[in-house]
C-alpha cells in the first residue's frame, strides 16, 4: 500500500525520537551523567512507529520492560517516560514505578510489565472489556520471542481465539530471549507459526521496514475493529544494545551484530523517503535536529525534578492507609 506523505514522514519522525531517545539514554549512563536502569530498544524502532501510526488515540496498549519505543510510539511523553526511569515526580508514576512499570492510560498505555509473557493475558482481558461494553477499541499487546515459550501466552492466544476478541498480538522477534538465541528455545523457523495452533491468522513481517509492518498491522487492527478476532503477527528484526545496559553481548556473533547493524531500519527509511522523493535531505535533517533537541529538553525537565518524597509512600494506593503509632 502506497501512504500519503505525512504519514511516512510521521513514521520517520517518531522512529528518529525513539532512537534519539534510545541514544541519550545509553551516553548518559555510559559516562555517569545519570543513573538509571533500563533495557534498550535499539534497533526496534520501525515496529514501534507502525503501531504509533496504526492505533487510534483510545485504542490501548500493553507493552514490556523493552518498551521506550513503544511508549513514545503511543505518545507518552518523554519528559513522564525519563522521569519514571530516573525516578523523579515529573514521571508517569511519579517516579514510584522505575523502568519496567511505565502506564499511561489516557495515552492508551495501560501496561509495561516487567515479567516475562506477564502481557497477553492483560490485554486478553482489556479486549473481552471492550467487547463486553460494545466499543471498537483494540487491545495491541508487545512482547518478545522468549514470552511466546511461557504458559501465559498460550493461555492468552487459546482465550483471544476461542472468544474472538478485538485484540493483536505483536512479537518483536529480535532472535535473542534475553542472552538466549531463539533457536535454542524452539524448533520453529517461524513463531507465527504457532498462531495456528489457536486457529487465529499468523503472519511473519520484515521488522525493519515500517510500511510492511503498517501494511499487516492495519490489516489485523481492522479485522479486530470488525469483530473479526485476533491476529498474532512477528516481526523479525534486531536488537543492538545488550538485554540490559552494560551486557556486553558476548553471546551474539560480532559479525551477525555488525550485519544487523548494517540493515539499521533508520538510515534505511530515510533512504526510502530520499530516494522516492516524498521527504528532501534538509527537511529529514530537521526532524533529526528537532528529536535531538526534544530529548535533551526532557532530559533538562528531568534531571530538575524533585525525587518523590516520603509522602508519596501513601498516595495513589487502593486502600486507605492504617497508622501505626511508632
Amino acid at each position: 500500500m502506497t501512504y500519503p506523505t505525512d504519514v511516512q514522514r510521521r513514521i520517520y519522525a517518531l522512529m528518529v525520537l525513539m532512537k534519539a531517545a534510545d541514544d541519550r539514554l545509553s551516553k548518559g549512563i555510559g559516562t555517569g551523567e545519570f543513573m538509571c536502569v533500563y533495557w534498550p530498544s535499539r534497533g526496534q524502532e520501525a515496529i514501534a512507529a507502525a503501531m504509533g501510526v496504526a492505533l487510534r488515540e483510545d485504542d490501548q496498549l500493553v507493552t514490556t520492560y523493552r518498551g521506550l519505543h513503544d511508549l513514545i510510539g503511543k505518545g507518552v511523553p518523554l519528559e513522564e517516560i525519563y522521569g519514571e526511569m530516573m525516578g523523579r515526580t515529573v514521571g508517569a508514576g511519579r517516579g514510584k514505578g522505575g523502568t519496567m512499570h511505565i502506564a499511561k492510560p489516557d495515552k492508551g498505555v495501560m501496561l509495561s510489565t516487567g515479567i516475562v509473557g506477564a502481557g497477553p493475558p492483560v490485554a486478553v482481558g482489556l479486549a473481552m472489556a471492550a467487547k463486553r461494553k460494545d466499543t471498537d477499541r483494540v487491545t495491541v499487546v508487545s512482547f518478545g520471542d522468549g514470552a511466546t515459550n511461557t504458559g501465559s501466552f498460550h493461555e492468552a492466544a487459546n482465550m483471544a481465539a476461542l472468544w474472538n476478541l478485538p485484540v493483536v498480538f505483536v512479537c518483536q522477534n529480535n532472535l535473542y530471549a534475553e542472552m538466549t538465541p531463539t533457536h535454542d528455545t524452539m524448533k520453529l523457523g517461524r513463531v507465527a507459526d504457532r498462531a495456528a495452533g489457536y486457529g487465529m491468522p499468523g503472519i511473519q513481517v520484515d521488522g525493519n521496514d515500517p510500511l510492511a509492518v503498517l501494511d499487516v498491522l492495519a490489516e489485523a487492527i481492522g479485522k479486530a475493529r470488525n469483530g473479526e478476532g485476533p491476529t498474532f503477527i512477528e516481526c523479525v528484526t534486531f536488537r543492538f544494545r545488550g538485554h540490559y545496559f552494560g551486557d556486553r553481548m558476548p553471546y551474539i556473533p560480532k559479525d551477525q551484530l555488525s550485519a544487523a547493524m548494517e540493515a539499521d531500519p533508520v538510515p534505511r527509511f530515510r533512504k526510502h523517503l530520499i530516494d522516492n522523493g516524498i521527504c528532501t535531505d534538509d527537511e529529514l535533517s530537521g526532524i533529526d535536529e528537532g528529536a535531538l533537541i526534544k530529548v535533551q529538553q526532557a532530559l533538562d525537565t528531568v534531571m530538575s525534578a524533585e525525587a518523590p518524597s516520603i509522602d508519596e509512600l501513601d498516595r495513589d494506593v487502593y486502600a486507605s492507609p492504617i497508622r501505626y503509632p511508632v
